[in-house]
């Protein structure tokens, strides 16, 4: 069972940066992709960027390519997700998930999932 734990959320002004993290327990040979979600009050959970575990593949949700950076480390089963130029739409809690399926933007194709990290923006 693999358990994932995100860190790096906090309180930012517009315009600001952040970075989180997620540590995974365990490298599991069948997790192929992981992705970061967000989840804001009152919304559904919804698709922020996923890499490719076995090259640099990745995708972005269109609010924030441009803004995100998706990235890992695989010798020390990390996840990242680097947030530029973040706005209060950015408001959100963070969640960190793990796919056996592949690159995915789908929920349901992610197995595991970490517990959030809160990312507020302030104005």
């Amino acid at each position: 069972q693999v358990q994932l734990v995100e860190s790096g959320g906090g309180l930012v002004q517009a315009g600001g940066s952040l970075r989180l993290s997620c540590e995974a327990s365990q490298r599991t040979f069948s997790i192929r992709a992981m992705g970061w979600f967000r989840q804001a009050p009152g919304k559904e959970r919804e698709f922020v960027a996923a890499i490719w575990l076995f090259s640099s593949t990745t995708s972005y949700s269109d609010s924030v390519k441009g803004r995100f950076t998706i990235s890992r480390d695989n010798a020390k089963n990390t996840l990242y997700l680097q947030m530029n130029s973040l706005q209060p739409d950015d408001t959100a809690v963070y969640y960190c998930a793990a796919s056996t399926s592949g690159l995915s933007t789908s929920r349901g194709d992610y197995q595991y999932w970490g517990q959030g990290t809160q990312v507020t923006v302030s104005s």
